[in-house]
C-alpha cells in the first residue's frame, strides 16, 4: 500500500471508530473494534476488518448490522473525509485475535506436555 493509501486508511479507521461510537445506536452491535483498514491503490475500495467481544452469535449479528448500515456509514464517512470518491466499504470479521489465542493455547499445551515428559524422564 502506498504512503498516501496508508494515511487515508488510518484516517478512515479513526473516523469509523468515531461513527461507531457516536452515530450507530443499534443494540445488536457489540463492542466493536476496528483492527485494520485495507485500501486499494486508487482509494476506491476499503476492506474494513473488525473484532467483537462475544460469542459467534454476537459476531454474526454485528456483521449483519454493519452490512445493513454500510450505506449510512459510507455517507457519514464521505461527510467527514474530503476525498474525490468515498470508498466502497466491505466489512470482514478479523479472526486474527482468535487465531493468536489458538496458537497461545497450543504453545501452552506443548509446554505442559514437555514439562510432564521432563518430570517422568528424570525418575
Amino acid at each position: 500500500m502506498s504512503a498516501r493509501a496508508e494515511k487515508v486508511a488510518q484516517l478512515i479507521r479513526e473516523e469509523l471508530c468515531s461513527i461507531f461510537q457516536d452515530e450507530l445506536k443499534d443494540p445488536r452491535i457489540g463492542f466493536v473494534t476496528i483492527t485494520k483498514v485495507n485500501l486499494t491503490a486508487d482509494l476506491r475500495f476499503a476492506r474494513v476488518y473488525f473484532s467483537v467481544i462475544g460469542d459467534e452469535k454476537a459476531k454474526n449479528e454485528t456483521l449483519a448490522v454493519l452490512k445493513k448500515a454500510t450505506g449510512f456509514i459510507r455517507s457519514q464517512l464521505g461527510e467527514r473525509i474530503r476525498l474525490r470518491f468515498t470508498p466502497e466499504i466491505s466489512f470482514r470479521f478479523d479472526d486474527s485475535l482468535d487465531y493468536s489465542q489458538h496458537i497461545e493455547d497450543l504453545l501452552k499445551q506443548t509446554r505442559q506436555n514437555k514439562d510432564k515428559r521432563g518430570v517422568a524422564g528424570s525418575e
